[in-house]
């Protein structure tokens, strides 16, 4: 939740991070909203809640342009509107000049999803991360995330690889030294090696956010949490566990997942 003074007046940004614009998308941006608006009300009860901006930042899904907003209705038909509407940033539609343009080192994690993302392109926005980064905690995370979304491969790129032999290169086995994606990657290969198959691509997602999960709640989870976590992101999609992994941890973590999974 960024937060910023513009004209001396604080606002504050809303990003919800979706794997793909599904139907249930706008009710869980309204739902969240709801959420981050009371908890504003709670952090300074005799202030004025600052104004909110939605935003949906889309990782996949159709080739055609995506609407630049998204609406939810909540009001009956025949009254003035009263609901939500929020902002469409389909990253995965933006060429990589696009994303650079955007000036944040951050959203050069994002290049890997752009629609014109080139072994090239990515060795370039690989060296200016290395160089807009000065600690290597930071560049790691970039690193990671830069890699993770690699393997949505929204366009058909099949850059995976060669971008982990890029980043390898760049930081000489900074990676594999990184716990969380040197894990990832070597857990990921030795499974592909022994099955002798290739994961589809949400299932692969699927276990990157069953590891991130259980370092979240601060232990290696069960075999059958580990079962019950692959489930989910199957049944309810990465992008939805993706945001449950951000938002809670610790025990609300193991209670939701102790829940019944209920099916997108």
């Amino acid at each position: 939740m960024p937060t910023s003074h513009i004209d001396g007046t604080l606002r504050v940004l809303h990003v919800e991070f979706c794997f793909a614009l599904r139907d249930e998308v706008p009710a869980q941006v309204f739902e969240y909203l709801g959420f981050l608006f009371a908890a504003l009300r709670i952090e300074a009860p005799r202030e004025p809640v600052p104004p909110i901006e939605s935003v949906a930042v889309v990782l996949s899904g159709r080739r055609q342009r995506l609407p630049v907003t998204g609406v939810l209705r909540t009001a009956w038909p025949e009254r003035r509107f009263s609901g939500t509407h929020f902002r469409i940033d389909a990253v995965y539609q933006r060429t990589v000049a696009e994303l650079r343009a955007r000036g944040s080192v951050l959203w050069l994690a994002f290049a890997p999803l752009a629609r014109d993302a080139t072994a090239k392109a990515m060795r370039e926005v690989i060296a200016q991360i290395h160089a807009r980064t000065v600690a290597g905690e930071e560049r790691a995370e970039l690193y990671t995330a830069f890699l993770v979304l690699a393997t949505v491969d929204p366009w058909g790129h099949n850059l995976q690889q060669e971008l982990v032999t890029m980043v390898e290169d760049m930081e000489e086995g900074l990676l594999r030294r990184t716990p969380i994606i040197g894990e990832m990657i070597i857990e990921a290969e030795q499974k592909a090696e022994q099955r002798g198959q290739l994961k589809g691509r949400e299932e692969a997602i699927a276990e990157l956010l069953g590891r991130l999960f259980a370092r979240r709640v601060g232990r290696r989870p069960t075999t059958e949490e580990e079962r019950s976590i692959l489930d989910r992101a199957r049944a309810l999609g990465p992008g939805e566990v993706e945001d449950t992994l951000l938002e809670l941890e610790g025990d609300a973590l193991v209670r939701w997942l102790a829940e019944p999974a209920r099916r997108s």
